[in-house]
């Protein structure tokens, strides 16, 4: 259960990285002269805390998403470091887009789930090949599901 809670706090950590990042991100000279930090066992109780805090309030202010985020951090536990650093980009590239793109995304996503792998490779071509005003159409046409939550959607497993 420690490793489970462990791995939860470390991916909730991740997604609420924008929350911990009180200092301004360092340059990558000032961060290669840096000092590596310590493990977990030796920050003090106080840095414990400052990273704990936001998960656990995420936790107890939001029970219906207790289960969802229980079941990430074991995916995580589970992922390689490649597939750690996939999911990372992952996220950064959903963070970067604009509601409508992730909005389309969201759609893609959803159809492309309910396709064989010759179909999905047609509608791949096809997006690619469309219009911005052919993508909004396509997605008025062919909408995300209701509901399908919020975030990024998961990508399917190797």
């Amino acid at each position: 259960m420690r490793n489970v809670l462990t791995s939860l706090a470390f991916a909730l950590m991740i997604a609420s990285a924008p929350v911990l990042a009180a200092d301004p991100p360092a340059t990558p000279a000032a961060t290669a002269a840096a000092k590596p930090l310590p493990a977990w066992e030796q920050l003090t109780p106080a840095q414990r805390e400052m990273l704990m805090a936001p998960i656990r309030d995420r936790w107890n202010t939001q029970p219906d998403e207790r289960a969802r985020m229980l079941e990430r951090a074991q995916r995580w536990q589970q992922m390689t470091p490649e597939q750690r650093q996939r999911a990372r980009h992952g996220m950064q590239r959903w963070e970067s887009m604009s509601p409508e793109q992730r909005e389309q995304t969201r759609a893609l996503f959803a159809k492309m789930r309910t396709l064989d792998e010759a179909q999905r490779r047609d509608l791949k071509a096809k997006w690619r090949a469309m219009s911005p005003e052919e993508r909004k159409a396509w997605v008025q046409a062919n909408p995300a599901p209701a509901d399908m939550p919020p975030g990024p959607p998961p990508r399917d497993r190797d």
